[in-house]
């Protein structure tokens, strides 16, 4: 019977060793900051086993995966940072970004447009999307990217 209850109280006992997906996440970022991107995605990965609504995981883990040129999978997980958090500019920036180096332009675009209308100071945005216009020989549009990156206060990316 001692037993019995003993074995009832340790279940109901938090583990110290138990981690959070916010310290996944930060131990993420910190293996990120270090360029071990295998780490990282273990972390993050784990913090989405913990809390697979936490956006920021997501997105983290995107850029990871594109660090390592897997953009298919950094695509995916921008789309489920978006899901999870469709306000979130900085993942609609790195979706766009992730097409934009598959190719796809037209919907790098739409994702830069998107992140723009989310935050219309977001400089990194504008200056992506003036690439991609000017890549696409679209040059009024990326013009006007530069006029509007110019009255901002911010630098323009040179083509």
């Amino acid at each position: 019977m001692i037993i019995f209850l003993l074995a009832i109280l340790f279940l109901n006992i938090p583990s110290v060793y138990a981690q959070t997906a916010v310290e996944y996440l930060q131990r993420g970022n910190d293996s990120f900051k270090q360029d071990r991107f295998d780490q990282a995605i273990f972390e993050y990965t784990k913090a989405i086993d913990v809390n697979p609504n936490l956006a920021k995981a997501y997105n983290n883990r995107g850029v990871a995966y594109a660090r390592e040129g897997s953009l298919t999978l950094a695509i995916d997980d921008f789309t489920l940072a978006i899901a999870n958090d469709p306000k979130d500019a900085e993942a609609y920036n790195n979706r766009g970004h992730a097409c934009d180096r598959q190719g796809n332009l037209t919907q790098a675009i739409a994702d830069y447009t998107k992140a723009i209308g989310i935050n219309p100071f977001y400089v990194k945005a504008y200056n992506n999307r003036q690439l991609a216009y000017y890549r696409l020989g679209e040059y009024d549009k990326a013009l006007s990217d530069v006029h509007t990156i110019k009255a901002i206060g911010g630098f323009v990316a040179p083509h």
